[in-house]
C-alpha cells in the first residue's frame, strides 16, 4: 500500500493555485482522480470555467455562494460564507476519511485560519487523515508550522513587481 504525499504551495507570490492545478492535470493525465476544492475565491473565473471542462478526470467543488472575494464582503455577508466554508471543510474531511479520489487540492486552504473557520491544527488534522492520497494545500500564509509534515514545500515569492 503506497502512502500519500502531501505538498504545499504557499507564499505571497503568484501562481500557487496554478502550480497546484498543473500538478492535479499531471496526476490526472496519469489516471488518478482528482478533486479539488477552492476556497476564499471569486465564484466566476475562467480559470474555475477551464477546470469544469475537465470533468470526469477533475472534479471542482466550491461551497462560497457570493459572487464576490471574501476580504470585500460585508461582515453579516462573511458570517454566512462562513457556514459555507465550513460545509467544504466538512465535505474534505468526508472524502479524506473515505478516501475517495487519489488526489485532493484544497485550494486556499492556508488561508481559512484568518476566518476562523478553521485553525491550524485543524489543517494538520485534515493532512493526518490523508492515507494512501495525495494532499496539495495552497495558500498565501506561509503556514510554517506544517512544513514538518509536509513531504514538499514551494513557497513563492514575489521578487520584482
Amino acid at each position: 500500500m503506497e502512502k500519500g504525499s502531501v505538498h504545499i504551495f504557499c507564499g505571497e507570490g503568484r501562481g500557487k493555485s496554478v502550480a497546484a492545478i498543473g500538478k492535479a492535470i499531471q496526476e490526472a493525465s496519469e489516471g488518478k482522480s482528482v478533486m479539488i476544492i477552492q476556497f476564499l475565491k471569486k465564484r466566476y473565473s475562467e480559470q474555475m470555467e477551464f477546470i469544469a471542462r475537465l470533468e470526469p478526470e477533475i472534479k471542482l467543488f466550491r461551497f462560497e455562494r457570493s459572487e464576490k472575494s471574501y476580504d470585500s464582503l460585508s461582515e453579516q455577508e462573511r458570517e454566512e460564507e462562513k457556514r459555507n466554508i465550513q460545509n467544504g471543510m466538512n465535505f474534505a474531511r468526508k472524502v479524506l476519511s473515505t478516501q475517495g479520489c487519489d488526489v485532493l487540492v484544497l485550494d486556499e486552504v492556508l488561508g481559512l485560519p484568518q476566518t476562523g473557520v478553521i485553525d491550524i491544527e485543524g489543517i494538520r488534522s485534515l493532512m493526518e487523515m490523508k492515507d494512501e492520497m495525495s494532499l496539495i494545500l495552497t495558500g498565501v500564509s506561509r503556514s510554517e508550522e506544517l512544513w514538518e509534515q509536509a513531504d514538499e514545500v514551494t513557497l513563492m515569492q514575489m521578487m520584482k513587481p
